[in-house]
């Protein structure tokens, strides 16, 4: 007798406080589009309920990056035919599964999260924590469970808030006696980490060390230009070093002529290459990619008033779906309904 095979279900998203970036497009964002000619359900979440455990100073900063968000994703490929974009805030049914998953999670076990703990040290939080910030991995578990994703495509840096959705899922199919929720699985890009144009950090929008889907030739190539590269490599003739050269780092994730690539880093290493025609080579390549999807999220960002049906009506869906999830995890924990 064979077993069926469930359909896949995909949920990713991202935070409303700026535009997206190559880091976005590379680690996330590529996956996206190509998982549309796949069998299965695709949900992306405008995650602004999240958004707000680190801006309640700063509302505006997340409410106006929303529309942005949308047309950036219809920029980059994704379908509202095929895939779901809905916010986060139209589901309240999420607030409630956090409150029930956050009674199966401990305090230390959230402090033991690196990718949190990463994060407050970057924001310097200390002890001054928001609660909300603290708990936003359950409420990840409560969004991924919600819509009983199997398949997250995230960042490396996001493995362990897969990780405790997993064992979030765990815990409530062990206290309902039975599998209520579905364990997700993360499905990492080839380039898990995109560094930053300064080369000091990962690309992100807070440092303001990206390549942004939404920046014209001439930024992308002033951005280009004023990347690091060995600072050896005095003269053209001077042999270069690849390893650690931002440069050599977004062509080998960005050029597809993966040869090209590894012929001039042979050619940089023994000499004779210089940082300016590596660089305009990554300028041109940038280009052909960003330039077509800048054009496509501007016409998009032109017609918001469609963006927010569009948001609407998957925000409805996705709502419906969540408040089935929650009914379902309430019975099985045995909750008393009316």
């Amino acid at each position: 007798m064979s077993h069926q095979v469930p359909t896949p279900i995909m949920l990713t998203g991202d935070r409303p406080t700026g535009p997206l970036h190559l880091g976005h497009y590379i680690g996330s964002l590529k996956n996206r589009v190509a998982m549309q000619s796949l069998q299965g359900e695709r949900y992306i979440m405008i995650a602004d309920t999240q958004a707000f455990t680190d801006n309640m100073g700063n509302i505006d900063k997340v409410t106006q990056a929303i529309p942005e968000l949308i047309a950036d994703y219809i920029g980059v490929g994704i379908d509202p035919g095929k895939t779901t974009i809905f916010l986060q805030s139209a589901v309240p049914e999420l607030v409630e599964l956090t409150m029930l998953y956050m009674n199966v999670t401990t305090v230390s076990r959230l402090e033991r999260n690196p990718t949190v703990r990463d994060e407050i040290k970057h924001r310097q939080f200390e002890r001054d924590i928001p609660a909300g910030f603290l708990c936003y991995p359950v409420a990840q578990a409560a969004d991924i469970t919600g819509l009983k994703a199997t398949v997250v495509p995230v960042g490396g840096d996001q493995l362990p808030m897969i990780e405790i959705a997993v064992e979030t899922v765990r815990r409530i199919n062990r206290l309902a006696g039975k599998d209520v929720l579905p364990e997700p699985q993360a499905m990492l890009s080839s380039v898990q980490r995109l560094a930053g144009i300064d080369g000091k950090a990962k690309a992100s929008k807070s440092l303001n060390n990206a390549i942004f889907l939404s920046d014209d030739e001439k930024t992308v190539s002033a951005k280009v230009m004023q990347m690091f590269t060995d600072p050896n490599h005095l003269k053209v003739t001077d042999p270069g070093q690849v390893e650690g050269n931002i440069v050599f780092e977004y062509l080998d994730a960005f050029h597809t002529d993966k040869e090209e690539v590894e012929a001039l880093k042979a050619h940089y290493r023994a000499g004779g290459l210089g940082d300016v025609k590596i660089k305009r080579l990554l300028i041109s390549t940038l280009n052909d990619l960003i330039q077509p999807i800048k054009e496509k999220r501007d016409q998009a960002f032109a017609s918001k008033g469609m963006l927010f049906d569009m948001l609407r009506d998957g925000s409805a869906k996705a709502r419906a779906a969540v408040g089935q999830t929650l009914n379902e995890v309430k019975d099985g924990l045995g909750l008393f309904r009316l």
